[in-house]
């Protein structure tokens, strides 16, 4: 499949986080050419607190749909493997942000490319800098790898064992 270059964010803190991911990474493929997943990372959560460590990864692919109905995609996964609404930030069965589509730039109400929090998330930053490093997104100074060296914040971001692919 050829198409556009995306990078997608991958995190789970409910349930068996592993099969969580796996299982996303697998029903992704319906729609995306999975070219890399980065290890797996365990993570503790941002912004609130209280709740399970995480599972991040992240994945580069290429896709013939375009943003929104990536987007579209992406939230069908995610309500197919269990994710129900809940507080913001707060615990998910699986979460897939959608992280860099191409060079696109994109600020809509449902969908801001690069992710708006992307430069502050070390637990997307790690694993993308492992797939990614001299990558530098529309309107960075700086590569991933640069940005993931200097990011602080938002607590450990430790290799977990095993890979999704």
């Amino acid at each position: 499949m050829s198409g556009a270059l995306i990078y997608l964010a991958l995190g789970a803190n409910l349930g068996d986080r592993r099969a969580n991911l796996a299982a996303a990474v697998a029903r992704l493929r319906e729609q995306v050419t999975v070219d890399a997943v980065s290890s797996l990372y365990e993570t503790e959560p941002a912004y609130v607190s209280d709740q399970p460590r995480f599972l991040n990864a992240v994945l580069r692919g290429h896709t013939a749909l375009d943003p929104m109905a990536l987007l579209v995609f992406v939230k069908d996964i995610e309500r197919a493997l269990g994710r129900v609404a809940g507080p913001r930030f707060g615990p998910r069965i699986v979460d897939i942000d959608l992280l860099l589509y191409g060079d696109e730039t994109i600020d809509t109400p449902d969908l801001t490319i690069p992710h708006p929090r992307l430069a502050e998330r070390p637990f997307v930053l790690v694993p993308l800098a492992e797939i990614a490093p001299d990558l530098a997104p529309p309107g960075w100074d700086q590569s991933i790898g640069e940005r993931a060296g200097a990011v602080r914040g938002h607590g450990d971001v430790i290799a977990a064992s095993g890979r999704l692919d």
